[in-house]
């Protein structure tokens, strides 16, 4: 399987099955229309015929002979290595826990997937005896891994910061023990940052998500306080604080764009201008009947407004200037190994969520839905048939996944969202995926672009 496609003057063939990508002319871009796996070594008369109204008959031989030594080689056209690791997926030891330290929130975010804080639970924060449970069942379903993920999440965690104090307290005096490593990570809409927990989050965490959408009417539309005035200009002084501490690039700035800011590439723009280089401004994924959903009516503003953005990322990089965009970081020579590219996030096998009455979810965007609860932390209780499922939910198994020339990247989608909006965890969200190919292709132009 072969995917191509022609963007920013690149020419561009990505062989699916191996991942190579080739820039070409534009002869052999064209001629690529016109053959199939398997390929005849002879140039076919009908290639011939079709083209010869455009180029010379010895230059499409020549360039035919050249994509058929690619097939030869097994680079273009390549066969599918990738089926024999589905057909080995077992449950993994659990490496990464999203625990919700708070069900609360002091924003009102108009698009929360999770009812402004509470995720329709009601709203409550985690106690440290909860918070050590998590920790002790980490450190048993590891079983052999060295190193852990543990993700500080609500709702806005600052509410309950000094329980996330006490939780990293323990767990680093544990690691030892069980020669276990914690990587620590936080994400906050920075309402409640201050320079002690500044400095608390950059010696502790290995990584940041700050939470703002972009540029202040952007962001204060959709991310009011609780009294609904504006939280752009409560947060960005303390983020650029942060950031100018921390010192290095372990850090996102992290906006949500929706049908009122389809411009979004300036939002990009405008926190790069601030004095953020690490950079992620996402699509909301909503029920499509709000006024801010995004729709396939959308898609030609988004795809440009992507296009745009990469150019301008190629721009400054070739101006020698630091900035990374989320979703354009893809690593072309050797990237997520084959069981990554097969079941992406690892949701509900090696990554749970965990809330603050220690119920255990297969993720953070599952909580809530009961029928989706895995057991809890107090009373022991731990649903290994659906972690076998979910170890089981790879792009062989999701239906509209299997013709697709993305499956390697997105690895089938965001479980939830297949769940919520296409009624299924082994469904796809189309809207996702069209957006990713998008993001995809522009990410892969970025590479071409900046390999010259």
């Amino acid at each position: 399987m072969i995917h191509k496609f022609n963007l920013n003057g690149y020419f561009i063939v990505l062989d699916v099955n191996s991942g190579g990508v080739h820039v070409v002319d534009e002869l052999t871009y064209k001629l690529l229309d016109f053959v199939a796996d398997p390929l005849p070594e002879e140039c076919p008369r009908e290639v011939l015929e079709a083209l010869t109204p455009e180029y010379e008959s010895e230059e499409i031989l020549e360039t035919y002979g050249e994509i058929y030594e690619l097939y030869r080689d097994g680079i273009l056209f390549s066969a599918d290595d990738y089926a024999q690791f589905a057909d080995r997926m077992v449950a993994s030891p659990i490496k990464a826990m999203c625990l919700h330290v708070a069900h609360d929130c002091n924003l009102r975010c108009k698009y929360c997937f999770a009812s402004t804080g509470d995720f329709g639970e009601g709203r409550r924060l985690l106690d440290f005896e909860t918070g050590k449970k998590a920790i002790d069942f980490l450190i048993e379903k590891s079983k052999g891994r060295h190193n852990l993920e543990l993700d500080f999440f609500g709702g806005e965690p600052l509410m309950n910061f000094d329980v996330v104090r006490q939780i990293v307290e323990y767990a680093r005096s544990l690691e030892k023990e069980h020669n276990k490593l914690f990587r620590f990570t936080i994400t906050t809409n920075g309402m409640l940052l201050d320079d002690a927990k500044i400095d608390y989050i950059n010696k502790e965490m290995s990584n940041v998500v700050l939470s703002i959408d972009g540029r202040r009417e952007v962001n204060d539309k959709m991310r009011p306080c609780i009294n609904g005035k504006g939280s752009y200009d409560i947060i960005l002084g303390k983020y650029k604080n942060l950031v100018e501490k921390r010192g290095y690039d372990q850090y996102y700035a992290r906006g949500t764009f929706t049908k009122y800011n389809l411009d979004f590439a300036d939002d990009v723009l405008h926190l790069y201008e601030e004095g953020f280089d690490q950079l992620s401004v996402e699509p909301v994924v909503s029920n499509p009947s709000e006024d801010y959903a995004i729709t396939e009516a959308d898609f030609p503003r988004i795809f440009s407004e992507y296009e745009k953005l990469a150019k301008e990322i190629i721009r400054l990089k070739k101006e020698g200037k630091a900035i990374n965009f989320f979703h354009f970081m893809l690593d072309l020579d050797q990237g997520p190994c084959a069981i990554k590219r097969l079941r992406g996030c690892g949701c509900g096998n090696e990554y749970i969520a965990v809330t603050p009455d220690g119920d255990i979810y297969p993720c953070h965007q599952f909580v809530g839905m009961k029928e989706w609860k895995m057991g809890n932390l107090h009373d022991g209780s731990f649903n290994f048939k659906m972690k076998d499922y979910f170890s089981q939910t790879t792009v062989y198994n999701k239906s509209d996944c299997g013709d697709c020339w993305a499956k390697f990247y997105c690895s089938g989608g965001c479980n939830a969202n297949n769940l919520q909006y296409a009624g299924d965890v082994l469904k796809s969200h189309k809207l996702s995926c069209e957006l990713e190919k998008k993001r995809l292709e522009c990410a892969i132009m970025i590479k071409a672009a900046l390999a010259e």
